[in-house]
């Protein structure tokens, strides 16, 4: 459902009011107005519509990556639409750039609501016979304890309001034998893994957990890497004949997070244009 009038109260200035941007084409999830976000891995790609998504749904959101250029990017094309948006430099495999994140978050836009753990990457192919042990942990540590810390950081201020929503990105390659290195598919299984477990565990303190896991998404950085005709070729191999967009995940995010998903936990979504069907 889209929502094109509305005015809501935005948590970060108490008593003023303000229109959140409407995008065309954007469903509004009229309960996501004046909650707090993080997104991490925030500032290009997945992260950045994900973001642009929640702000025009009246959301105050926190755009987390590692590139402050990028960053302040996503975050001046959402406050130009008119949304709340404040950017953070972190690297969410370091537990201290998270207590600093909480931190500013917490004291800028509030306690979040919702969290889309969306850091990672580094699915390059890298065949198991030439995998080395740097590799594989750099990996395991870019998307899967990253996730874990990142969740770490902002879940026992979640149970203590008893009330929440996370969701993780996960990939394909968790779900089905691809061409990424082992070690990713094998991080990337594990977040699938981490979030059933927590949503199982959090279920009863008010908090959902679900996971997205997204095949072949057409950001700048695949533009960067495959010719036109490949990609062109790559899309019509996938059931619905066509890549995914960012948007595509963004749209599943803001579902997740709305009172439309208020009775599903701990799932995978597959967002693959059919080529994953579990």
């Amino acid at each position: 459902m889209t929502q094109t009038d509305t005015t809501h109260t935005d948590p970060t200035q108490t008593g003023q009011t303000y229109a959140p941007p409407i995008h065309e084409g954007t469903v509004i999830y009229p309960d996501l107005a004046g909650k707090v976000a993080v997104v991490t891995g925030g500032s290009r790609g997945i992260g950045a519509a994900t973001a642009t998504a929640l702000a025009a749904n009246g959301v105050a959101v926190a755009v987390v990556g590692r590139d402050r250029t990028a960053i302040d990017a996503t975050v001046e094309a959402i406050t130009t639409e008119g949304g709340r948006a404040i950017g953070v430099a972190a690297d969410c495999t370091l537990e201290g750039d998270l207590d600093a994140l909480r931190r500013q978050v917490t004291g800028q836009l509030g306690p979040p609501d919702i969290l889309a753990v969306f850091a990672g990457g580094d699915g390059m192919p890298v065949a198991s016979a030439a995998e080395t042990a740097a590799h594989w942990r750099s990996v395991v540590e870019s998307d899967l304890t990253s996730t874990f810390l990142t969740v770490s950081a902002f879940l026992p201020s979640m149970i203590e309001r008893r009330s929440g929503v996370i969701v993780t990105m996960s990939s394909a390659s968790a779900r089905q034998a691809a061409q990424s290195s082992a070690a990713y598919a094998a991080a990337k299984a594990g977040v699938v893994a981490f979030s059933r477990h927590l949503a199982n565990e959090v279920a009863g303190e008010g908090i959902r957990v679900n996971c997205i896991a997204p095949s072949a998404i057409e950001n700048d950085r695949m533009r960067s890497w495959v010719p036109d005709d490949k990609r062109r070729a790559l899309g019509a191999a996938f059931p619905l004949g066509r890549l995914g967009q960012p948007g595509d995940i963004a749209a599943a995010t803001l579902f997740l997070a709305s009172e439309a998903s208020s009775w599903i936990t701990g799932v995978t979504l597959d967002i693959a244009g059919g080529k994953v069907m579990v």
